[in-house]
């Protein structure tokens, strides 16, 4: 099993990527609950260089209700996190926390499998805006 659902789009930049990322959560149900810009974090707190990476948290509130209302838990691995980040050769990639990796450690695998096709139909549909 792979801890993300990943996609690659080069020469797609950063910005558009993230914009059209939102956008795909949002139609795949799933709302931006925090934004943190690793980039900017490195840079303040550590004075490091590094290329722009922004993590996510995105949640579906359903899903989330669900998860845990089956174990209290969940809210360890909650919300799912989305990365937007450059690579080294003028691309993006865009990652998703890989939802079954949480049904291998709590009792909701109904609700994995649910956020995994949302997951991937966001990641489908921001293939079709990026390719």
């Amino acid at each position: 099993m792979t801890l993300s659902l990943s996609r690659t789009y080069p020469g797609a930049g950063f910005d558009d990527v993230m914009a059209k990322t939102r956008t795909a959560l949002g139609t795949a149900g799933f709302g931006v609950l925090t934004e943190i810009d690793v980039q900017a974090t490195m840079r303040e707190k550590l004075d490091e260089p590094m290329e722009r990476y922004t993590i996510l948290g995105a949640c579906n509130p359903p899903l989330a209700h669900r998860a845990l209302t089956a174990t209290r838990e969940i809210g360890l691995l909650l919300p799912c996190n989305v990365v937007v980040r450059e690579n080294g050769s003028g691309g993006t990639i865009v990652e998703a926390i890989n939802p079954a990796v949480m049904a291998e450690v709590v009792p909701a695998a109904d609700v994995a499998a649910e956020a995994a096709e949302r997951l991937e139909s966001a990641l489908d549909a921001l293939d079709r805006e990026l390719t």
